[in-house]
C-alpha cells in the first residue's frame, strides 16, 4: 500500500487531468444509475397502470442516458491514458536519472539484464495501476457507494439482505492480497533472471556459435523459461479459484433477494416494477464488486513491480558529492597523489595496501604487475568510482572528495582496454567526447589518432552507423576511435589500459603514434601489457599485492633483476 500512495504522488503535475478524467467516470457512474429506474417506470406506469404516453419520453431517456455515458466513457478512456502515459514517462525518465547517478559498485553487482528489466518491464507493470487500477478502482467505488444508497432509499430490508455476503467477499479478498502478492514477487524476480540471461546470451552468441552450444543455451533458457512459466501459472492457479467463488459468494445475495422479494410482491408490500428495479440495481451493485476483485489481483503485480522500481530510486550512490564541493578552478593543472591509500572490496580481502606516490604534472607513468595486484583499482580510485578505505587521493593538492564529481571526471580521459563504442555512427562516438563539437574539430582529433583515414574509407564516412559496441569496426580501429574521443575532451591527466596484444605490428604502430599524440602535455598513466613498449615513459610502477614494490625506468628496473625483470623475462622467454 505504500508503494501505491508513493505512485499516486506522481498524479501531482497534472491534478487537472486527474481531475478531469475522474469527474468523467464519477459522471458516468451516475448515469448508470439511471437505466433501471426507467425500467422500474415502463413495467409499473406504462404497462400495468397503462400510459402508453409515457413510454417515447422514457425511450428518448434511455437513449440520452445510454448516449451520454458513451461519451464520457471515450473522453473519460481518453484522458486516463493521457495521463497515463504522462505520469509513466516521468517515473521512467527518473528510474534512468537515478542509475546515472549511481556508482560503479551497484552495476558490478547486477547484471545489465537485470537491471534493463526493472527500467523496462517493471515500470510497464507500473503502468497497470495508471491504466486499470486507480480508475478501475474508483469507477468501481463510486458505483459501489451510488448503487448501496440507491438500495437502502428502496428498500432496506432486502438492502440489508443483499449485504449478507460483503463480510465473506473482504475476507476473501485480505487473504488472496497477501498471498498473491508473494507469487507476483517472485514472478518479477523471475522474470528478470530471464531477461538478465537472453542479454547475456545474445551478447555471446558469437561464442556460443564458436563453441557449438547452441542446445545448451536452448536448455538454459527453457530452464529460466519453465520456472517464469510456473510461478505465473501459480498465481493464476489462485486466481482460477478466487475470482468465481468471488462470484458465486455474490449470486447467494441475488438469490436471497429474489427469495423474499417475491415474497413481498406476492403479499402487495412491492411492486413488480420496484422489485425488477432492485435486482438490477443489485446486479450492478455486484459488477463493481467483481471487478474490485479483478483490479486487486492486478495492482498485486504491479505493486510487485512498483517495489523493484523503487528500489532504485531510493538507493544512494556509494560515491556522492560532499555538501558543499566547490569546482576550484576551470582546468586543473594534472599533479596527482596517492597519500598511503589503503582500499578493499570486501572487508576481509585487502585490494591495496597504503600506497604513496608522487605524480608532476605532464609525467607519463606506466603501471606493471601480475593480475589482481591492484594496477586497475588505483585508477579507478583517481577517476573516483569508488572511495579510498584509508588515506586519499589528491588532484593539484586538492582531495578529489572534495572536488564536485562531474568537475573530477572532466578532467580525466580513459581509454579503455576493450573501447566501448555506442550503437551510432562514427561522428556521434567521437563526438561523446564533447557534444558542441563541430565537423572540422571532429576530423582534427580523428587525423591525430591516426583514424581519418580507415573513417574516410567507410562506406559513409563519419556517418557510418558501426553497431552494437563497434562491431563493425575492428580492434584497432576502435582504439583509435576511442583515443580521438578522448582527445576531443582533452583533459588535463589521462588513462591508458594498454590492449595491443592481439592486433598487428601495423595497426599497432599507429595505436601507438595516435598515443603519443594523446600524452603530449598530459599527465598520463598507462597500464602496460607489454613491457617491451615501455621505453617512452618517465617512470615504471611495478604493483604487486596492492603496493607498489619496485620503481624507475625500463633499463635500471631490468638491471635490478626483481619482479619486473621476472615478468619481462616471462614474455619473452622462447
Amino acid at each position: 500500500m505504500k508503494s501505491l500512495f508513493r505512485v499516486i504522488r506522481y498524479l501531482r503535475p497534472y491534478r487537472t487531468l486527474a481531475v478531469t478524467t475522474f469527474l468523467c467516470a464519477a459522471l458516468t457512474t451516475a448515469l448508470d444509475l439511471v437505466p433501471p429506474w426507467l425500467v422500474k417506470i415502463v413495467i409499473d406506469d406504462v404497462i400495468q397502470a397503462g400510459q402508453p404516453h409515457l413510454l417515447p419520453w422514457v425511450v428518448a431517456a434511455l437513449f440520452l442516458a445510454y448516449g451520454l455515458k458513451s461519451l464520457l466513457a471515450s473522453l473519460r478512456i481518453r484522458f486516463n491514458n493521457c495521463l497515463e502515459q504522462r505520469v509513466v514517462h516521468d517515473l521512467r525518465e527518473q528510474v534512468f536519472a537515478a542509475l546515472q547517478r549511481l556508482s560503479v559498485s551497484y552495476y558490478e553487482q547486477r547484471s545489465t539484464g537485470e537491471i534493463m528489466s526493472r527500467v523496462s518491464s517493471d515500470t510497464e507493470h507500473v503502468e497497470r495501476i495508471f491504466i486499470d487500477g486507480l480508475e478501475g478502482m474508483l469507477t468501481a467505488s463510486l458505483t459501489l457507494i451510488g448503487i448501496t444508497i440507491m438500495l437502502f432509499m428502496l428498500n432496506w430490508k432486502l438492502a440489508i439482505l443483499s449485504m449478507v455476503p460483503i463480510p465473506v467477499l473482504i475476507l476473501s479478498a485480505a487473504l488472496f492480497t497477501k498471498r498473491v502478492h508473494g507469487y507476483y514477487r517472485t514472478i518479477r524476480r523471475n522474470a528478470a533472471d530471464l531477461n538478465a540471461y537472453l542479454q547475456d546470451a545474445l551478447s555471446g552468441i558469437r561464442e556460443t556459435m564458436g563453441f557449438n552450444r547452441q542446445a545448451y543455451e536452448v536448455r538454459r533458457f527453457g530452464t529460466l523459461s519453465r520456472q517464469y512459466s510456473e510461478s505465473n501459472l501459480k498465481a493464476m492457479y489462485l486466481w482460477s479459484l478466487y475470482s468465481p467463488g468471488m462470484i458465486f459468494v455474490g449470486s447467494l445475495g441475488t438469490l436471497l433477494i429474489l427469495w423474499y422479494g417475491a415474497q413481498e410482491v406476492i403479499v402487495g408490500s412491492l411492486t413488480l416494477g420496484e422489485l425488477v428495479m432492485f435486482l438490477s440495481y443489485l446486479a450492478l451493485f455486484y459488477v463493481p464488486i467483481n471487478q474490485i476483485h479483478s483490479v486487486n489481483h492486478m495492482l498485486q503485480h504491479a505493486m510487485a513491480a512498483s517495489e523493484r522500481v523503487f528500489d532504485i530510486l531510493d538507493q544512494p550512490p556509494e560515491v556522492r558529492d560532499r555538501p558543499g564541493s566547490k569546482q576550484p578552478k576551470e582546468r586543473l593543472d594534472g599533479a596527482v597523489r596517492f597519500d598511503r591509500v589503503a582500499f578493499h572490496y570486501r572487508h576481509d580481502v585487502p585490494v591495496l595496501r597504503h600506497v604513496t606516490l608522487d605524480v608532476k604534472p605532464g609525467e607519463r607513468i606506466a603501471l606493471v604487475g601480475p593480475s589482481g595486484a591492484g594496477k586497475s583499482t588505483m585508477l579507478k580510485l583517481l577517476m573516483r568510482f569508488y572511495d579510498v578505505t584509508e588515506g586519499a587521493v589528491f588532484i593539484d593538492g586538492y582531495d578529489l572528495r572534495d572536488l564536485p564529481l562531474a568537475f573530477l571526471r572532466s578532467q580525466i580521459g580513459m581509454v579503455q582496454q576493450e573501447p566501448f563504442l555506442f550503437n551510432g555512427t562514427v561522428r556521434e562516438n567521437i563526438a561523446y567526447g564533447d557534444l558542441t563539437a563541430d565537423q572540422g574539430r571532429i576530423e582534427e582529433v580523428a587525423w591525430a589518432a591516426r583514424a581519418h583515414e580507415f573513417i574516410a574509407a567507410l562506406p559513409e564516412g563519419y556517418g557510418t552507423w558501426i553497431g552494437e559496441r563497434g562491431v563493425k569496426l575492428s580492434v584497432g580501429q576502435k582504439q583509435r576511435v576511442s583515443i580521438a574521443r578522448v582527445l576531443l575532451k582533452d583533459p588535463p591527466i589521462v588513462i591508458f589500459d594498454e590492449a595491443t596484444s592481439n592486433i598487428d605490428t601495423e595497426t599497432e604502430a599507429r595505436i601507438r603514434e595516435a598515443l603519443h599524440c594523446l600524452v603530449q602535455g598530459r599527465t598520463t598513466f598507462i597500464i602496460a601489457h607489454r613491457l617491451a613498449t615501455l621505453h617512452d615513459v618517465d617512470r615504471i610502477l611495478v604493483v604487486d599485492r596492492g603496493t607498489i614494490v619496485e620503481e624507475g625506468d625500463h633499463e635500471s628496473l631490468l638491471a635490478r633483476g626483481g619482479l619486473y625483470t621476472g615478468l619481462y623475462d616471462a614474455q619473452f622467454q622462447l
